[in-house]
């Protein structure tokens, strides 16, 4: 549904509940009309496809997250511009384990148009350092890392930074490895 006809309904249902209050003097009734007016407002700041997303993901049920933000079918027409990086940061969140490749423009224009919560930063951050550094850009990995870990201040996610450095780790330590029985190529047998 359109945000502005959210705002339609509301402002009809508060001119619904003044009528009945001052014309009808039906007091109860238009204090109730009233209220439910405060409903389509919210849905307007807050939509229903991106609350019902983030309820899916608590429960860990990616696919029917998937599903209710298949329900936006234009964010711009249909969430308010403040749910925009919210949008986006959903559907990397959706589409990480089966389509990682998307993940990554997903997640920077999530942090373009901005998220609220630094805990949501700081996880949109980390999803870019592990596309970044599984396409071996190891440098701007370790950078995305660091400023995952600023903006982690609960420390909710120290184990996953933990564990994404001592895989940065890990590729350089092989390249210094050998097999000494493997053949140098120079020699002939």
């Amino acid at each position: 549904m359109n945000k502005y006809i959210k705002i339609v309904i509301a402002a009809v249902l508060i001119l619904l509940g003044l009528y009945m209050m001052i014309f009808t003097r039906n007091l109860g009734w238009g204090i109730v009309v009233f209220l439910l007016a405060a409903l389509p407002i919210l849905l307007f700041i807050k939509n229903e496809y991106i609350l019902l997303a983030f309820w899916q993901l608590r429960k860990q049920n990616m696919e029917k997250a998937a599903k209710w933000l298949n329900g936006i079918t234009n964010y711009q027409a249909q969430l308010h511009k403040s749910q925009y990086g919210y949008f986006h940061y959903l559907m990397g969140l959706t589409q990480a384990q089966e389509h990682p490749a998307k993940v990554e423009p997903l997640m920077k224009k999530a942090l373009e148009y901005g998220l609220n919560m630094k805990h949501d930063r700081a996880m949109a951050t980390l999803n870019l350092a592990a596309v970044a550094i599984s396409k071996g850009r190891r440098q701007e990995g370790q950078k995305l890392l660091e400023e995952a870990k600023r903006l982690d201040s609960a420390g909710m996610m120290a184990d996953q930074i933990k564990m994404m450095k001592d895989q940065l780790k890990m590729p350089s330590m092989q390249k210094h490895m050998h097999n000494p029985n493997m053949r140098q190529r120079g020699k002939s047998f």
